[in-house]
């Protein structure tokens, strides 16, 4: 299980400097943003030296590109929208495979029309998972055809909203290309103490030959975003489980600023070595 953080969580626009701060923090590797590369997170195009200088970087320092990021709201209740997101996945994909990084990143979308992170209510409507499941259709095609993964985060506010969700939207689609990104603090943000790590071990359990990349975000006790060992998640458990799942992946941290980055990284350290 080796341990990576978000690239974003570093400042700089150029990956030979944050992949550096990576390393110096004692990450083993990054889930890369071409906002690293002083780009948009989606752009309309990827240069091949861009790729390449991500590529070298990671080389020189001995950072994996672990993941790189293709989110966008793949349910937007405008179809053009949808379509643009769809054109610069195609862009991440390709550039994804020339950085040597098999998996890119995405998350399932809202309805909402302005925060593809803000929940809904028609989301769980059937025209919205009709509308999801042409979506992946689409991202299918794209992932064949560039051969790469594609990682899906259920959140609790996107229409793929937990572990049963994840599950379905797999079976659905017949696709080995689809695997999951399961972050605990994304499954458990509305959970009480009690019912916490029943819900990330039903979830790990659920989905544990899809599993492809775990997450390492926190929750305060009131539900908001905490750095990694500060929260309520029960790291120990949730490790343990994916250990005895047979899970052996990506660890990525995220949540947090520059200056807690060694902190988190040597917590998540600690906590491989108890397995």
């Amino acid at each position: 299980m080796r341990i990576g953080v978000f690239a974003k969580t570093f400042p700089g626009s150029d990956p030979a400097t944050v992949l550096a701060q990576s390393k110096a923090a004692g990450f083993e590797g990054v889930q890369y943003n071409m906002a690293c590369s002083g780009l948009p997170s989606m752009p309309d195009a990827i240069s091949p030296d861009i790729t390449r200088a991500v590529a070298q970087a990671a080389k020189e320092t001995g950072q994996q590109i672990m993941a790189l990021s293709g989110t966008y709201n793949m349910i937007h209740p405008d179809v053009a929208v949808r379509r643009v997101g769809e054109r610069r996945l195609a862009v991440i994909a390709a550039a994804s495979r020339q950085m040597g990084c098999p998996l890119v990143t995405l998350c399932t979308g809202t309805r909402d029309a302005e925060d593809q992170w803000r929940h809904h209510p028609e989301n769980g409507s059937p025209e919205a998972w009709l509308d999801l499941q042409r979506a992946f259709e689409v991202a299918i095609g794209i992932a064949d055809e560039h051969d790469v993964l594609l990682g899906i985060e259920p959140e609790l506010a996107n229409v793929v909203n937990g572990a049963t969700a994840a599950r379905r939207l797999i079976d659905d689609m017949k696709s080995d290309r689809l695997r999951i990104v399961l972050d605990p603090a994304n499954l458990t943000e509305e959970a009480e103490d009690a019912e916490r790590r029943d819900i990330i071990a039903r979830a790990v359990d659920l989905l544990a030959d899809r599993i492809v990349m775990a997450h390492a975000k926190d929750r305060a006790a009131d539900g908001s975003v905490a750095t990694a060992g500060k929260g309520v998640i029960d790291f120990g458990h949730f490790l343990s489980a994916l250990k005895a799942a047979g899970f052996d992946g990506p660890l990525v941290a995220h949540g947090f600023g520059a200056e807690e980055a060694a902190g988190v990284a040597a917590f998540l350290r600690q906590q491989r070595q108890a397995l």
